[in-house]
């Protein structure tokens, strides 16, 4: 083998030992991240905490993340990539009303009974977030809404029914019914679905009346 050849090859195989370090120091941040994330909650994550779990410099940290927005997204793709989301797509196969808020709101509860540690703290520290992350989550919830929405008929699509509708794919009602209450998540998933269909009644009959259906 020739010395020029041989110095290529070498090149190439410690470029290569470089980016996996690189890439294993990056895991590493995000990782720790996610921990403080899931432990103490984004409010009091610190970029020196991160640099302290992670085993690595503050300087290291902003080196792969430059400010604690690049930061949260990368921790907040990587938990979330771990996690079987709920599929709204899923939802809109099934046309009746009660059928889809039953499907949909058990996608969503199971969600949120898998992730709970993470999502108190995430919810909790709600104005620690990014604002493009709360937007996010905020159109995320809006798109859920009215998928559950949408196989009601027109009459009875009011603001009782988007209102209940937003107060039920909440996680606080979830964490209230589910964990502070002790219901199962099917149990949650019936006595919302029976408010559902309760206010869209309602709210369809005070419409046709002429009434108001909020104050």
């Amino acid at each position: 083998m020739s010395e020029h050849h041989r110095s290529s090859k070498n090149r190439r195989y410690e470029m290569g030992k470089r980016t996996e370090k690189i890439s294993g120091t990056h895991q590493r941040i995000i990782d720790a991240a996610v921990t403080l994330h899931g432990s103490i909650g984004p409010a009091r994550t610190t970029i020196a905490g991160v640099a302290e779990k992670a085993g690595v410099t503050r300087l290291t940290v902003y080196r792969h993340f430059p400010d604690d927005n690049a930061l949260f997204s990368a921790c907040s793709s990587h938990w979330l990539s771990q996690q079987q989301l709920a599929d709204p797509g899923e939802w809109s196969r099934h046309n009746d009303p009660l059928e889809r808020l039953t499907v949909g709101l058990s996608d969503l509860y199971r969600f949120y009974r898998d992730g709970e540690s993470m999502l108190t703290r995430i919810y909790g520290d709600w104005n620690a977030l990014p604002e493009t992350h709360r937007t996010g989550l905020e159109s995320r919830n809006a798109h859920f809404r009215d998928v559950l929405a949408e196989p009601f008929p027109e009459p009875n699509r009011n603001p009782l029914l988007y209102a209940t509708l937003s107060h039920a794919i909440s996680f606080w009602t979830w964490r209230s019914l589910c964990h502070d209450n002790g219901l199962s998540n099917d149990d949650a998933v019936e006595l919302m679905a029976i408010l559902i269909t309760t206010a869209a009644t309602a709210g369809g009959q005070r419409l046709h009346s002429g009434a108001s259906t909020v104050k």
